[in-house]
Parts: structure tokens; C-alpha cells; sequence
């Protein structure tokens, strides 16, 4: 689905990501560790095309991510959902709508979609928001937000960037096993994250492969987690 080979990425002439080769395979789960600043955000950017590898080679769905169109990019991440940390909405939609704007936007809010987007909102606890603008939510309502409105596509990977950052160890653990559900489903699953907590819960319920990246580079990580 997307691998990286010998992959690399540098700001300004300096190196930051170095001979990174991963392959992502259907329905795999993965976690990415490292300390901030050491990247993860930035392989996540090259997983989904925001950016291009400055060496080797990042393949997402069979095409070469450094040949494809814009076209080609846009069709690719149809097939993704993204968990910026940034959570980004559109101030003058409410919540509902901005959650089922990737639908709107592909043209798919057919028959069953408003009761598949209630259901979701349901799940991430923020039914009673639903109607309320973005500026009104608080960061850990924006970021279940962001996770329902990554996944009401149905897409075949899901990349999150510290999807679980400011939100409390009860609604972490759901939206946990909103993604391990995805995952049995046959969804592939990558999450940056420093929470080890959550990596472990999630170990007790899936075959996850842990990954950190120190030094520019991609290593399994230690057994303690």
C-alpha cells in the first residue's frame, strides 16, 4: 500500500530523515515513536505525498509518489485518512458538517450516510456538540473531530499524527479501539504517538509493530514497551 525505500528528507540542506524503508501492508498497525522534533511528522507528510523524498523512493498505492500528478495525489488520498495534529475546520461549518465534508467533497452523501455520520460522531462522544462551530470546541473535542472526520471516508489507511495528545485516558482508550475495530476490518493503521500507555493497551488487542526514529532513522523499538 505505501513503502518507503532507502527514503529520505532534509530542510534547507540539512538532513532530517535518513535511509528510511518501511513497508505499510494491508491491515497492519503501526506505531512511531521518537522524541519531538525527530520527524514523525514529517514521515507521515511522505506517506501521504504533502512531501516529496529528497532520496530514495516513496511508493503509495504501486505508483511512485515522485511521478504522480496532482491529479494522481488527490485520487491516492481518497483512499487515506489523515489525523493532522494541527486540526484544521472550516470556522463557518458546524461540527457535522465539516466531519462529512470529505464525503461532500467526493461526491458520496448518498442514501445511509447522515446515519453513518451520526453513529460516528456518537462514538467519539460529541453528539452534544454536533451543531457547534470549530472556534467553539475545545483542542480535545477538535481532535476527536479530526479522527471521525479521518475515517468517514472508509479509507484503507489511516495515518494519525498524536491523535490522542489532549485528551483524557478514558476517551483515548475509545477512540483506541475505534482504531483496533478499523484495523480487524482490514484497515492499515499508522499512529505517532509519545503516549506508551496507549501503545500498550493497543498491543493487548492487536499485532502492532512499534517503531521509533532517533537519529534520522527508522528502528524497531525496544522490547520494554
Amino acid at each position: 500500500m505505501i513503502e518507503l525505500k532507502e527514503a529520505a528528507y532534509g530542510y534547507g540542506g540539512s538532513p532530517l530523515l535518513s535511509d528510511i524503508s518501511l513497508r505499510l501492508a494491508p491491515g497492519s498497525f503501526h506505531f512511531l515513536t521518537g522524541p519531538s522534533g525527530s520527524g514523525k511528522t514529517t514521515f507521515l507528510k511522505l506517506c501521504y505525498a504533502d512531501l516529496t523524498a529528497t532520496g530514495g523512493q516513496v511508493n503509495i498505492f504501486g505508483q511512485d509518489a515522485a511521478t504522480m500528478s496532482r491529479d494522481e495525489i488527490a485520487l491516492a488520498r481518497q483512499r487515506m485518512g489523515v489525523v493532522h495534529q494541527d486540526c484544521e475546520f472550516l470556522d463557518h461549518l458546524p461540527l457535522k458538517e465539516n466531519i462529512a465534508l470529505p464525503l461532500t467533497v467526493a461526491g458520496r452523501n448518498g442514501p445511509g450516510s447522515d446515519g453513518n455520520l451520526s453513529e460516528l460522531i456518537g462514538w467519539v462522544g460529541l453528539t452534544a456538540r454536533a451543531s457547534a462551530l470549530p472556534p467553539e470546541l475545545s483542542g480535545g473535542e477538535r481532535q476527536r473531530a479530526a479522527l471521525a472526520r479521518a475515517v468517514m471516508t472508509d479509507p484503507d489507511v489511516i495515518l494519525a499524527d498524536e491523535p490522542t495528545g489532549n485528551i483524557d485516558w478514558e476517551m483515548s482508550l475509545r477512540l483506541l479501539q475505534l482504531l483496533v475495530e478499523l484495523n480487524r476490518m482490514g484497515k492499515t493503521i499508522l499512529i505517532a504517538t509519545h503516549d506508551l500507555a496507549l501503545i500498550r493497551a493497543a498491543k493487548a488487542q492487536v499485532s502492532a509493530r512499534v517503531l521509533r526514529i532517533a537519529g534520522g532513522r527508522l528502528q524497531l523499538a525496544g522490547a520494554d514497551l
